[in-house]
């Protein structure tokens, strides 16, 4: 099984950004992680700050699951929501934080409603429970 993980704005920052909120673990170290746990699953990971970056990788389908943290761009970008309504393949959407207890603007996900699955608030737990729910 081939699973994309694709993660938006500023979440090249993790492990250094907001460690109270986002922990010390970067998504290297997360990504080395998931891929001994997962041996049978082919795991890339792609990172962008750039909405049409995004967006272009979404359009390669050359994988066969999702899993999307689109980071800011989760609250306003139509044109990530856009892009996954035309991809039919299982997506879930990750948060590592739970957007529910922070800003009132980061509540709401306009990308959430073309996904499959949402997980929000396991920390980096949630990319691990994304490919358990997806290997089902």
């Amino acid at each position: 099984m081939k699973i994309l993980i694709v993660n938006g704005p500023n979440l090249n920052l993790l492990g250094t950004r907001e460690p109270e909120i986002y922990g010390n673990t970067s998504m290297e170290e997360c990504l080395e992680d998931l891929k001994i746990k997962y041996p049978t699953a082919e795991i890339d990971f792609f990172q962008s700050n750039i909405e049409g970056e995004i967006i272009d990788r979404l359009q390669k389908i050359d994988y066969e699951n999702l899993i999307i943290n689109p980071g800011a761009y989760s609250h306003y970008s139509f044109a990530i929501a856009d892009c996954l309504k035309n991809i039919k393949l299982p997506k879930v959407e990750v948060h590592i934080s739970n957007i529910y207890q922070r800003e009132e603007f980061r509540q709401k996900s306009v990308t959430a409603a073309s996904c499959d699955a949402v997980l929000s608030g396991f920390g980096l737990k949630g990319y691990s429970l994304a490919i358990n729910y997806l290997l089902k």
